[in-house]
């Protein structure tokens, strides 16, 4: 076996930094920049009523483990909800998808990106928290909607009206 020279990285239980985004606070645990780009893992702690609206991606997967608690899960393919222990698989190619907290509880999920970029995305819209701070989520104007819009088009995402999933 060929040894490439790359060193074992190591994360701590509460190293990386925290972010809120739209009242979600997440924990960017493995960026890609310290994973060349592969990949990026974010620990994501749900409020009740919290989540992302709408939103497509088509460059990349990403991946889900419910740790705690419970999600409700829409996409252009249904709808489910998502228990501890439960893994849910958003594929490439730009399938519309959001998820919600409906519980009572805070929802813990842990988040694998492949190849990296939400992360960035996350460190450029998220407002730095500390670990346990949680942030209401933000009213947003229609200025801020269009700022949201382009820098998420940067990021390789299209978002979406709030109720996009609920139309018939």
């Amino acid at each position: 076996m060929e040894n490439q020279s790359k060193p074992v990285m190591h994360v701590g239980l509460h190293d990386g930094a925290f972010v809120s985004v739209v009242g979600d606070t997440y924990r960017l645990v493995m960026t890609g920049q310290q994973t060349g780009g592969a990949f990026a893992v974010i620990d994501m702690r749900v409020p009740p009523g919290g989540g992302p609206g709408p939103h497509a991606h088509a460059g990349f997967q990403e991946t889900f483990h419910v740790l705690d608690g419970e999600i409700e899960v829409r996409s252009e393919t249904g709808v489910f909800v998502a228990r501890k222990g439960d893994f849910v698989t958003v594929p490439a190619g730009g399938v519309i998808h959001q998820f919600k907290n409906k519980s009572s509880t805070v929802a813990h999920l842990w988040c694998t990106v492949v190849p990296a970029g939400l992360d960035a995305f996350f460190q450029e819209i998220g407002q730095p928290v500390h670990e346990g701070e949680w942030l209401q989520t933000p009213a947003l104007s229609p200025a801020d909607m269009a700022r949201l819009e382009t820098v998420a088009a940067r990021h390789g995402q299209k978002l979406f009206p709030p109720d996009f999933l609920e139309k018939g």
